[in-house]
């Protein structure tokens, strides 16, 4: 059954600590072991009291102090055994938790943009939420409850043969008819919870949509309608819900009821077996007394599978991110990517999204070391697919691409991805402080380097401005930061940095005139030395460019220097006067 195939895999999380679980297992045994002399201890002090009359009375008195001291010792042994068990399970399981929420995160964060191109952040972010409790409680209940529950069904049921094998037929026919019902439920119900679970995470998603883009929201006045948008949701979730709810409520009463049931059968029985001189009285009490036992440790063992039935589905969705492979997998040899010089080579590469239409064909092109390469062309034409496929992001469906002669899908991620620096259209900060999201650049950057690149950014005045200086929060993307502020720092985070290649997407396409001279002029001393690729669309920004790659449909075009592409009166000149159309015959007759 997927719910079996489920339960394991949660139990297999335990890696090397499955031996504590043996241990576990063993002082769980112990315990099943020990609540199982209960019965058995009382049934033969039944049996005592039973015939005292034909014994003596220093007999009766020492064959009640044996019993009796046995079950004492039992009943301290079981009190240590449950100490020892709740400990260990308890740490066991809290330990766990966070290691398996850390290879959740960690994991994650590895997986390349397609994979979060197609999952919700929020989803993600309840899906580790609610597998991680799910696979809290289920350790912790396992362990500390359920183990000895099944031990004492698997291991101690079949042991009460040898007390009499007539009322053991009764109790195991009792149990077996307990266990059936409850399959029968999960069966009845299990897609159904799959189905409400879905609804759950579609909660989750809108939910998280519509705090991402609250401004949004108030702005448009949609307030009302993602309200009722949420609200319709909830109500699906209610519908889809409730159906599953009432098939266990039906094993929840059948539950309660079986207790009385078991021993009003065990009593009708046993008399009949007393009757034909079968059964002792002694045996019929500890009978009932390890039927009431072990339905009372059924009902809370099926408490426990209708509260693990219902995580079910947010284990299987936890399950299925830590099984999601990555488009860009690392080969087993890997090496480091030994980039001195940083010259990139694009070599007939062509590259389509899973499913669609080719993005980029027959790309072939040489970026040498220190030159500033030039991307430029209509959106969509291909040039951050270029820049994507450069960090690995994606891999090419043909063609390859190396720096400095080594192909990239031979180098590890990490290594290739230390050695490229990126300056984003969009200017992507953390809900730190500035200090913190510069040292995104270099961990190990310190205040003097941190500093020092900030005044080069042009972003230092503005920084000493904040109320706490570089140890301002500075909100979510940066959002008490003005556009040209958080460019400032996205600038200064690459020249933290110092990356032998070099990626500015738009990188000053947020400051006003002034700035962008002042910035300008710290992105030239950054590019020195680099190989460098501006994404642009304003044209004026690339003209000092070594070399422009114009790019139309996933294909370069047109190939060369500001003036020698204007001089061509090609796609660049056509681009150029529709963005600078009085200044075309000026730079023509400059260059």
């Amino acid at each position: 059954m997927r719910f079996l195939r489920v339960y394991g895999r949660v139990l297999g999380l335990l890696g090397r600590d499955i031996r504590i679980a043996g241990a576990l297992a063993g002082a769980n045994l112990m315990v099943a072991g020990l609540q199982f002399l209960d019965p058995v201890l009382f049934g033969r002090v039944v049996n005592m009291l039973a015939h005292s009359d034909q014994m003596a009375h220093s007999a009766l008195w020492s064959q009640a102090a044996t019993l009796l001291g046995i079950w004492a010792a039992v009943g301290v042994a079981g009190i240590g055994a449950n100490i020892a068990v709740s400990l260990q399970t308890e740490r066991l399981a809290h330990r766990h938790r966070i290691k398996a929420m850390g290879k959740y995160f960690g994991h994650v964060l590895a997986l390349p943009l397609s994979f979060h191109g197609d999952t919700h952040s929020g989803r993600l972010i309840k899906t580790m939420l609610t597998g991680t409790d799910g696979l809290f409680g289920t350790w912790l209940v396992f362990f500390r409850d359920q183990l000895s529950t099944i031990l004492s069904a698997v291991v101690l049921l079949p042991l009460t043969l040898f007390l009499n094998w007539r009322l053991a037929l009764v109790l195991i026919v009792l149990v077996a008819i307990f266990l059936a019902v409850t399959t029968l439920v999960i069966r009845k119900t299990e897609t159904a919870q799959r189905r409400v679970e879905r609804f759950n995470s579609s909660l989750a998603g809108t939910a998280q949509d519509a705090l991402a883009n609250v401004m949004v929201v108030q702005s448009f006045t949609r307030l009302a309608a993602e309200t009722r948008l949420f609200g319709d949701i909830a109500q699906q979730v209610i519908r889809n819900q409730f159906p599953v709810l009432n098939w266990w409520a039906l094993v929840n009463v059948m539950t309660r009821a079986s207790s009385t049931l078991a021993v009003i059968t065990i009593v009708v029985v046993g008399t009949w077996l007393h009757s034909q001189g079968m059964a002792s009285v002694g045996e019929i009490v500890s009978f009932m007394g390890i039927a009431m036992l072990l339905i009372g440790r059924l009902e809370a063992a099926a408490s426990f599978v209708s509260s693990l039935f219902f995580k079910l589905p947010s284990l299987e969705d936890f399950f299925a991110v830590l099984d999601a492979k990555s488009s860009v997998p690392e080969l087993p040899d890997a090496r480091r990517l030994w980039a001195p010089r940083g010259e990139v080579v694009f070599d007939n590469v062509a590259f389509a999204y899973p499913g669609g239409a080719p993005v980029l064909s027959n790309m072939s092109f040489t970026a040498k070391h220190g030159t500033s390469v030039a991307l430029v062309g209509h959106t969509g034409a291909g040039k951050s697919t270029a820049m994507a496929l450069l960090q690995r992001l994606w891999d090419p469906t043909e063609g390859r691409i190396t720096i400095d002669g080594q192909d990239l899908r031979e180098v590890t991620l990490e290594s290739l991805r230390s050695q490229i620096g990126v300056v984003f259209q969009e200017s992507l900060l953390f809900n730190r402080s500035i200090r913190d999201n510069l040292r995104v650049g270099n961990s190990d950057a310190t205040d003097e380097e941190i500093e020092h690149a900030c005044r080069m950014a042009d972003a230092h005045e503005f920084i000493i401005r904040q109320p706490q200086g570089y140890d301002t929060m500075i909100g979510e993307r940066g959002a008490t930061l003005s556009g040209g502020q958080r460019q400032r720092l996205a600038i200064a985070r690459a020249l933290i940095k110092n990356p032998p290649i070099l990626i500015l997407d738009e990188a000053t396409s947020a400051l006003d005139a002034a700035t962008e001279a002042r910035v300008g002029r710290a992105l030239k001393t950054l590019m020195t030395g680099r190989t460098t690729f501006i994404i642009a669309h304003r044209l004026s920004t690339v003209r000092d460019a070594d070399e422009i790659l114009v790019f139309d449909n996933g294909h370069i075009v047109e190939q060369g220097t500001f003036a020698e592409l204007l001089a061509k009166r090609g796609r660049f000149a056509d681009l150029v006067e529709t963005q600078l159309s009085p200044a075309v015959p000026k730079l023509v007759a400059a260059e």
